[in-house]
């Protein structure tokens, strides 16, 4: 059986301010073979990286990522929350992670937060950008808003893509098919082995989320799933030596 690859979700978020460049660094410091991160647009039109459509969980801002621009947003603390020596951390843009990106060889996971608010050309934005930097077999996208996905399909066949889903969608394979994503990103807890070893059989790449306890992280590599996708890469890594 093949070992998953270990991607570290929103960077190590066990440990460090989420989707923060402190928290993406230490995942590359620790061994992760990628990241997953969360990209919302700035009232100027900015690919920026924060998991909510509201700066207020994880900043020492209140109000919409949508109505602010990405000058107002990055004068924000996005680390003190997680704590005060992190006050340092801000959000980043989805740029700054790319330059990052393009020296490192760590595969990236870009969810486009396109379910709760239509962000105009959020993913012409995002394809523009992976192409400006040539990164394209560094990343998947993925989303909850399967129309995202499609879209992805047609206007970037070459990077792949793929359906996330939280709650039992009646045929995931079909759906992928449908939607022409190359993967499957369900809650870890909707899976069984048969399913994900008849997805694979058709081609599809599994990387469930967001997988934290140990008995957990174990099934999902019983599973045999490509990817794991945790808060805690090295419970991940402990678990695979």
């Amino acid at each position: 059986m093949n070992k998953p690859l270990i991607f570290a979700h929103r960077g190590v978020k066990g440990t460090h301010p989420e989707n923060t460049m402190i928290a993406f660094q230490e995942a590359e410091r620790i061994g992760a073979h990628g990241i997953e991160l969360d990209v919302h647009l700035s009232k100027d039109g900015e690919l920026v990286v924060i998991h909510d459509e509201t700066v207020d969980r994880t900043t020492n801002g209140i109000g919409l990522v949508s109505e602010k621009t990405v000058e107002e947003l990055q004068a924000l603390d996005a680390g003190s929350h997680k704590d005060p020596s992190f006050h340092e951390a801000k959000i980043p843009t989805l740029r700054e992670v790319f330059i990052w990106l393009s020296t490192t060889s760590l595969q990236l996971n870009i969810e486009l937060k396109t379910d709760v608010i239509h962000y105009p050309n959020i993913e012409e934005k995002a394809v523009a950008l992976v192409r400006e930097y040539h990164l394209s077999n560094q990343i998947v996208f993925s989303s909850f808003n399967h129309d995202s996905v499609s879209l992805l399909a047609e206007i970037a066949p070459e990077i792949p893509r793929a359906i996330l889903y939280d709650t039992p969608l009646a045929d995931p394979i079909a759906e992928a098919k449908n939607r022409e994503a190359t993967g499957l990103h369900p809650n870890f807890q909707l899976l069984t082995k048969e399913f994900v070893q008849l997805a694979q059989k058709q081609g599809y790449v599994f990387r469930p989320y967001t997988i934290n306890e140990y008995k957990d992280l174990q099934t999902m590599i019983d599973y045999g799933v490509d990817v794991i996708i945790t808060d805690w890469p090295a419970r991940a890594f402990e678990l695979l030596s």
